[in-house]
This record gives structure tokens, C-alpha cells and sequence, in this order.
């Protein structure tokens, strides 16, 4: 069974945060370097950005993989993405109170020091990176429980037991994971059934 509507807008946001989350470790590997990988607050953001890296490496992979995948789930993105939007937020604010005495203007170190101006660069961008990065994850961690919740109370609780990449409001799981009834069983139709 193909992607669904959702599903081709659940990955493409993946794809989003991928492209993100591969902007901020080139980054976090460029600022790193300078510093020789020394300091903590630069680390925070390469380290984090790896671990993001292999999460959605992982979720994707066996979503286009498997027909049910486990990661694919709604309760296990909303759960995985969830975490890393907690660590996002979290590593961002100890990194930013960190690049507190940073120049905003990069171009106020003088002209004689052409590493630390492009340096300094680097961490602007990267400092506006991971808060992109953050708000990316966050949003679609909320979206997503919103769909669901809202796809919930309309009476889709097969939502829930299928990975959102193939859901279907108007299908019902049957007995076997990979298959899915047509329809939601109108009366009219269950009359003919008794016959």
C-alpha cells in the first residue's frame, strides 16, 4: 500500500527537518573545528544534530521499508520527536546563554582577522539553525497529535494502529497489519450481510 495524503506530508516534513538538522551538523562541525572541539556549548549542537540525524535516518528507512512499521506509528513519532524537541530546546538555551558575548555584528572584528570573522558567522547561523531546528521539531510533534486527536474524536480510532504514513480516515484496520478493509461499514450495507 502507498503513502497516503498525510503520509506524503508526514515524510516531507521529515524530509524538512533532515535537510535542517544536516545544515546545523555542517555548521556545528565548522564552528567545532575552530575551536579545536573544545568547547561544550559548540558541542551541544553537533552532538545533537547526530543523534537527530540517526533518529530520522531510522524512522524513515523502515517506513518506506515496512508496510507497518512500528516508527511509523503516530504515539512512537509524536514520543521520539518529542524527546528530541525537549533536547533541542533545552541544549539551545544553555548554547545561546553561552554565545551571549558574541558580537551580533560580525563585521566589527577588524579586517586582521579573517578566521574569526567568518568564525563568527558561522555561529550567527548556527546559533539561528538549532532555533529553526527546534521549532521545526516542535511543530510537527504538535501537529501531529493534533491530526490525531482530531482524526480520534471524528471516530478513526484505527489511527492509532497503523503508521501514519499509510492512514486512510475512511479505512478500518482488519485482523491482519498489512490490510485494510474498504469503507467504514455503512447501515445500509451491514442490512445485506444479515440476508
Amino acid at each position: 500500500m502507498g503513502f497516503s495524503t498525510v503520509g506524503k506530508k508526514k515524510v516531507a516534513s521529515h524530509a524538512v527537518l533532515l535537510v535542517l538538522d544536516l545544515v546545523v551538523l555542517g555548521l556545528a562541525v565548522k564552528v567545532n573545528k575552530f575551536n579545536e572541539f573544545f568547547y561544550v556549548a559548540d558541542l551541544f549542537p553537533l552532538a545533537l544534530s547526530i543523534v537527530t540525524l540517526v533518529f530520522l535516518f531510522f524512522m524513515i528507512s523502515i517506513d518506506f521499508a515496512l508496510d507497518h512499521s512500528w516508527t511509523g506509528f503516530p504515539q512512537t513519532e509524536i514520543g521520539v520527536l518529542g524527546i528530541l524537541s525537549i533536547l533541542w530546546l533545552s541544549f539551545n538555551a544553555f548554547s545561546t546563554s553561552r554565545w551571549k558575548d558574541m558580537p551580533m555584528n560580525c563585521g566589527s572584528i577588524p579586517l586582521d582577522f579573517p578566521a574569526e570573522r567568518t568564525w563568527c558567522r558561522d555561529v550567527q547561523a548556527l546559533k539561528a539553525f538549532v532555533w529553526i531546528t527546534f521549532a521545526v521539531c516542535a511543530g510537527i510533534v504538535l501537529c501531529t497529535a493534533r491530526y490525531c486527536i482530531t482524526q480520534r474524536q471524528r471516530g478513526n480510532k484505527h489511527i492509532f494502529s497503523m503508521p501514519l504514513s499509510r492512514y486512510r480516515s475512511r479505512l478500518n484496520p482488519t485482523s491482519h497489519y498489512t490490510t485494510y478493509s474498504a469503507g467504514r461499514g455503512s447501515e445500509f450495507l451491514q442490512q445485506f450481510e444479515k440476508i
